[in-house]
């Protein structure tokens, strides 16, 4: 079989529910002529969704990004605020947005979550907040966060784009800090084709984060607050409550994905899985290695290239750090320099597809290519 005929696979692939379901609510959305606007789909999932992570407030959102920008001008930072690096630049465009001054902790060595030491070296006078991330839904160091916010008067909130559905100490991720903001792309494991969510159990802040996502608006006349529009649509709430009756057989697949590559490359040399943490629940969402050139014998580079010419579209994530992207380059050159360990796993790790549109036969076929290329680099490719 030629490589062009191969299915393409790609990192991120959508995950789809039951459709006869979809059809059937998008008929009621269509019946009921209302299409935004806090609609009943909206209302439902975002009941629902409090009910999953067992949180007080759940706010639907346009996208994460905008979810990070509101929650940012609900909590009123100011001046710097910490974040790692290594996370998805939305993170740190949201803050940019706010014209707020990212400042950029490392990674823990061995983590890809970041060093409590570096984010402490970083504080200043000026540091009004802690961005935590947890990277492909392995969560931060919640409890040492906390008390460096203790200490220096800091407020915490997280991204938790990757962790829906995971937990961390006895809780469901959507819990920590003041709030936390999922992602529900469409590449995310749940998705409602585009969209997030802002979770709290502040009431304040909750009543906040809803004038300022609807313009504003506390009745159909009365605006009380400055807001923008940051709503879910219905058509998208749809998408959610289909997908969120699949949950339990996206997470099946991923896991059994998951335990696949673990098998077929746990004996390739220069080849690392990112382990995920036993003591908590994860959405297994991310297939992640790490390559180690001189063991492996070629450049996690040369592997990207070698899996795209065989149709599998593998990503270098978050390659090369957002204090290299711009603006942040040219902002913030000081910071470019004081991330060895971000720039050291910004080198070696490579996303490989899973999901439901990827089966065993696909993922045997990457450890094969994988496995290939690694054989034949070790006697001098």
């Amino acid at each position: 079989m030629s490589t062009d005929d191969l299915k393409t696979l790609h990192v991120g692939a959508p995950n789809v529910g039951n459709r006869d379901l979809f059809n059937a609510i998008v008929d009621g959305v269509f019946e009921r002529r209302w299409f935004t606007n806090n609609g009943q789909l909206v209302q439902e999932l975002e009941a629902r969704i409090c009910d999953y992570l067992g949180v007080k407030h759940c706010i639907l959102v346009c996208n994460a990004t905008v979810g990070l920008q509101i929650a940012c001008h609900a909590l009123e930072l100011s001046g710097e605020v910490i974040l790692p690096a290594f996370t998805f630049v939305a993170t740190a465009h949201a803050l940019q947005w706010e014209r707020l001054h990212p400042v950029f902790a490392d990674v823990a060595p061995g983590s890809h979550n970041l060093s409590v030491e570096s984010i402490e070296s970083r504080i200043t006078d000026q540091t009004s907040a802690i961005v935590g991330v947890h990277v492909w839904g392995k969560p931060c160091d919640t409890d040492a966060i906390d008390r460096l916010c203790e200490k220096y008067g800091l407020v915490s909130m997280y991204d938790a784009a990757h962790a829906f559905g995971c937990t961390h100490n006895g809780k469901m991720i959507g819990n920590f800090g003041l709030c936390e903001v999922f992602s529900f792309h469409a590449t995310k494991f749940f998705n409602t084709f585009e969209g997030g969510a802002i979770t709290t159990n502040d009431d304040r802040l909750a009543r906040k984060i809803r004038l300022m996502n609807n313009f504003g608006f506390e009745s159909t006349d009365t605006v009380i607050h400055l807001g923008t529009n940051g709503k879910m649509s219905e058509m998208s709430a749809a998408m959610g409550l289909t997908n969120l009756e699949s949950l339990s057989e996206f997470l099946a697949v991923n896991q059994r994905n998951y335990e696949r590559y673990r098998q077929r490359l746990s004996n390739q040399p220069g080849i690392s899985l990112f382990a995920y943490d036993e003591q908590n629940a994860t959405n297994w969402q991310y297939i992640v290695i790490e390559v180690d050139e001189d063991e492996f014998g070629t450049s996690r580079d040369n592997l990207v290239a070698h899996l795209h010419s065989k149709n599998v579209l593998a990503r270098r994530y978050f390659y090369p750090g957002c204090h290299r992207m711009e603006p942040y380059a040219s902002l913030y050159p000081r910071q470019i320099s004081r991330l060895p360990h971000t720039d050291q796993l910004c080198s070696r790790v490579i996303c490989l597809p899973t999901g439901t549109a990827v089966d065993l036969a696909n993922v045997d076929r990457v450890c094969e290519m994988i496995v290939s290329l690694g054989n034949d680099c070790g006697n001098g490719c």
